[in-house]
């Protein structure tokens, strides 16, 4: 198959708009538009324009909310929306991930401390962010600032951080988990999945990925298998499971069924600013 540079320049080829010359413009415009998006992030971070929204996760029991997630938002003022997938790597390449990455937790424990007591806050955290002690430092100097339980906070890390040195990551995270707050391993059977982290990391949830949720949803027998199998594990270790992006009430059905504790997706609402979450009660 050919890749997506490759393939652009063979249509550059083959419409005679000039081969490398065209290939290489390109790559120029693409790098200059990441460094004025990386300009306006900075600008964003020291004038207040990043926000925060929040998704609810829902009991698969009872129907209740029992905890939201905090998902970076940005507004930009003059191009709108700008998908986390777009900026969030322009934060990472330019070394901003750890200023950003400790707003959010201080944003995100501050909001949740006007919650119930039972709900709990979400927020992702990233491998970069997981390096060193300065991570343990910040969640400690956000509890204890705005008085947010541990135990009501969620850090949701991705199976990618096993990627690097094991040794140092779960160092990290059992610093972490001795401060009383919750390990989430995230997108779980997603692409680097290892039984060991679960047991060696002391994870208090398992999310099991949306492509398995849907697949399960559609009657796709090794999706049912294998969320049937995360579940048999989850039950096993104690944890939790939070079913994620779930869209439609058949989703939600399946997934209840099949013995998910947590549903979370669109179907149950969308992220909405800190502000619009007193009116929906």
């Amino acid at each position: 198959l050919m890749r997506s540079a490759d393939l652009a320049l063979y249509r550059a080829k083959q419409d005679g708009r000039g081969g490398f010359a065209y290939f290489e413009r390109r790559m120029y415009e693409e790098a200059e538009e990441s460094r004025l998006l990386e300009q306006d992030v900075r600008q964003a971070l020291s004038e207040d324009g990043l926000a925060l929204a929040y998704q609810p996760i829902i009991d698969a029991t009872t129907g209740a909310v029992v905890g939201r997630e905090a998902l970076l938002r940005w507004r930009h003022p003059k191009r709108g929306d700008i998908p986390p997938d777009q900026f969030i790597p322009i934060i990472e390449d330019a070394g901003l991930i750890h200023q950003i990455g400790d707003w959010v937790i201080r944003e995100a424990c501050a909001e949740a401390a006007r919650w119930d007591r039972q709900t709990r806050v979400a927020v992702n955290i990233s491998a970069a962010q997981l390096s060193g002690a300065g991570l343990a430092k910040t969640v400690l100097g956000a509890l204890a600032s705005t008085r947010l339980e541990p135990s009501r906070l969620e850090l949701e890390v991705t199976e990618s951080v096993f990627l690097g040195d094991d040794a140092v990551t779960l160092a990290s995270l059992e610093r972490l988990r001795a401060l009383g707050v919750r390990l989430v391993l995230d997108d779980f059977g997603k692409g680097y999945s290892s039984f060991g982290y679960l047991s060696r990391a002391h994870f208090a949830k398992i999310k099991i990925d949306q492509s398995f949720v849907r697949g399960a949803a559609d009657g796709a027998q090794d999706c049912v298998a294998i969320v049937h199998a995360i579940l048999a594990l989850a039950r096993g270790l104690g944890v939790e499971t939070t079913a994620e992006g779930v869209e439609t009430e058949a989703q939600a059905e399946v997934m209840q069924q099949l013995g998910c504790t947590q549903l979370q997706g669109f179907h149950f609402g969308r992220p909405v600013p800190a502000e619009e979450l007193e009116q929906l009660g």
